[in-house]
């Protein structure tokens, strides 16, 4: 079994951010392509979006550093450090609001 330290690892994710021309880094800390359930720890530098996509199936975004905006069509939704984020079965987009950290978990149907 392997043990993730999400501090650590939001800093070295925060690190490339900064220098990533997207703005953003990203690493699968448990599950994967063809497991059932999937963790992603993702950096976002202030402003950067992931774009309005689809759910990929029941997920939830838990908020490690900074401060995120969960939005679907004309609603938002903000989150800051601890901060659990049930991500809506719409399409929806994330922002952040200062440079964040969100460990994102997905429940995928396989």
């Amino acid at each position: 079994m392997e043990i993730n330290a999400l501090g650590p690892l939001a800093d070295e994710l925060l690190d490339k951010a900064s220098q990533a021309h997207s703005g953003r880094s990203g690493k699968t800390v448990y599950g994967g392509h063809g497991s059932s359930l999937g963790q992603t720890l993702i950096a976002l530098t202030a402003g950067t979006t992931l774009s309005d996509h689809e759910n990929p199936g029941e997920a939830t975004v838990l908020v490690v550093r900074g401060h995120v905006r969960l939005t679907v069509q004309d609603r938002a939704w903000d989150g800051v450090p601890y901060d659990v984020l049930p991500v809506p079965d719409a399409i929806h987009g994330l922002e952040a609001v200062e440079d964040s950290v969100i460990l994102l978990t997905v429940a995928r149907q396989i």
